[in-house]
Formats: C-alpha cells, sequence, structure tokens
C-alpha cells in the first residue's frame, strides 16, 4: 500500500476509535446526569464504521452498556470484521 493511504488510514482508525471511545464516554456520563443520551444506534454505527475498538475498550474501562447482549456480542463482531477486511486488503489485494 502506498505510504500516503497507509497514513491516511491509519489516521481514519485513530481518529474513528478516539470519536467512538469519548461518545461512549459521553454517554455514560449523560446517563448518571439523567441528560439526554447518544441513541445506541449512533454508538453501534461509530463502531461499524472502524470504532468498535476504541468504544469497546471505553466500554470495558468505564462498565458502560456491558450487561447490554447487543454491544457485547456487535463491538468485538464489528472488530473481527475490520481485522478479516484488513487481512483480505493486505494479502489479496496488495
Amino acid at each position: 500500500m502506498p505510504e500516503p493511504i497507509l497514513h491516511a488510514v491509519i489516521l481514519y482508525f485513530t481518529a474513528i476509535n478516539l470519536i467512538a471511545a469519548l461518545l461512549a464516554v459521553s454517554d455514560k456520563r449523560r446517563a448518571r446526569r439523567g441528560r439526554w443520551r447518544i441513541p445506541e444506534k449512533t454508538l453501534l454505527l461509530f463502531g461499524l464504521l472502524g470504532g468498535a475498538t476504541g468504544e469497546f475498550a471505553a466500554m470495558l474501562l468505564i462498565h458502560h452498556k456491558t450487561k447490554h447482549l447487543k454491544f457485547m456480542l456487535l463491538l468485538p463482531f464489528f472488530i473481527l470484521l475490520h481485522l478479516g477486511a484488513a487481512f483480505v486488503v493486505y494479502f489479496f489485494l496488495l
């Protein structure tokens, strides 16, 4: 993979994981304060778009949505999906 593209991909995944983790932390704070919550669809969308690792790590660290089966199954699935896609790109498309 050409170096500028690789840097762009690394930057994208770093940013999306940071945003997803911050969304999870923000949702936890909002829940504690009884404020408007971030919709579950939004949290899952950011996981699907590449932020699953950061969001899952944040969830486990702050104990947020860890009893929600949807999150405990889908986020690890998204992580495996991203790893599988990276494997395919690296070994079959480069």
